[in-house]
């Protein structure tokens, strides 16, 4: 059973999303754009299993809601540290970085996630990953100590993405 339930669902988490992303989509709510969320969510996951054989075999969603929580604080933060800044200091006082992050983790989808918080965190951007994924550049807009950026990167975030994507 659990078989055929991993081979219906092989993306269980993405065929939910894209589930309600459709009833979403809609301008009304209704049973049957629901069922037809449903089944988009079922049908294009299983169509693309074939392209994606190396996903992730764990993932825990309740830590993953924690980081989702801890990164929108960090963003409402951020904000107003960039605000700040931007009102506050001289082009010449600023002291923007380039910071290079060694990477333990190895699924594409969780450094993607990496990727895509330290982009969405005002005031720091990631600007390329390395051709065997193994290091992050990240620009700072404003950072006196740039090994600081490093390791608030990797213990506020990485290290949560490690658990998420077991």
């Amino acid at each position: 059973m659990k078989r055929f339930f991993n081979w219906l669902f092989p993306h269980p988490f993405l065929t939910l999303l894209l589930a309600v992303v459709w009833i979403l989509l809609q301008n009304e709510f209704s049973a049957g754009m629901a069922v037809f969320g449903l089944i988009l969510g079922v049908i294009i996951p299983r169509g693309l299993a074939v392209w994606w054989p190396d996903r992730p075999v764990g993932f825990r969603l309740g830590k993953m809601a924690v980081y989702i929580c801890i990164v929108i604080w960090d963003i409402l933060v951020a904000n107003v540290q960039v605000a700040w800044i931007v009102l506050s200091k001289r082009n010449k006082d600023m002291q923007s970085a380039w910071v290079v992050v060694p990477l333990d983790l190895r699924q594409p989808e969780a450094i993607t996630v990496l990727a895509g918080t330290i982009t969405l965190t005002p005031g720091t951007v990631t600007a390329d990953l390395s051709n065997k994924g193994h290091y992050l550049l990240v620009h700072a807009l404003h950072a006196p100590d740039p090994d600081a950026v490093r390791d608030d990167i990797k213990s506020r975030y990485e290290a949560r993405l490690k658990e998420i994507f077991v």
